[in-house]
């Protein structure tokens, strides 16, 4: 694998601050001290986690897409079938489909992981995109994780 571009490394890091706000705000994190206390209760605890697991499910989904238009052989419509389920799977599974809203995600967010390996082994990707996904994956799941019960 090669190594990750830094810009994109930074990007998909900073991409995960409201991952690790949801998560701090529904597990205490006082707020009373501190320079942050006119966020609004939407803005604090788990249903930042929800909310935001929700839009980033759909935005991988374009980004799956931008991908899958890449290329022009018989990759291109199945790749284009797997790059909408995340946003459709999102869609159908936010008022809690199953037991617990979370689990929806975390299952989200591990399928987006399995079309990120199919795509990487098709070459649809960056050499670098699945070492990048990896980690993200890995820091989102463990945030969703911590949110279970909630």
């Amino acid at each position: 694998m090669t190594k990750i571009p830094t810009s994109a490394l930074i990007l998909g890091l900073a991409g995960l601050i409201p991952f690790f706000w949801g998560t701090a705000t529904s597990l205490g994190f006082s707020l009373e001290n501190s320079k942050l206390n006119w966020f609004n209760e939407e803005y604090k605890g788990a249903s930042i986690n929800l909310t935001y697991g929700t839009v980033i499910l759909a935005f991988m989904s374009g980004v799956l897409w931008g991908f899958a238009t890449n290329v022009s052989d018989n990759r291109r419509p199945i790749g284009l079938i797997l790059s909408v389920l995340p946003a459709l799977w999102a869609f159908f599974t936010f008022n809690g489909i199953l037991s617990n809203p979370f689990i929806s995600l975390i299952i989200g967010f591990l399928g987006v992981f399995v079309i990120d390996m199919r795509f990487y082994y098709w070459h649809m990707t960056p050499e670098w995109w699945l070492y990048l996904r990896s980690i993200l994956t890995l820091l989102v799941i463990i945030c969703l994780s911590i949110n279970l019960g909630w």
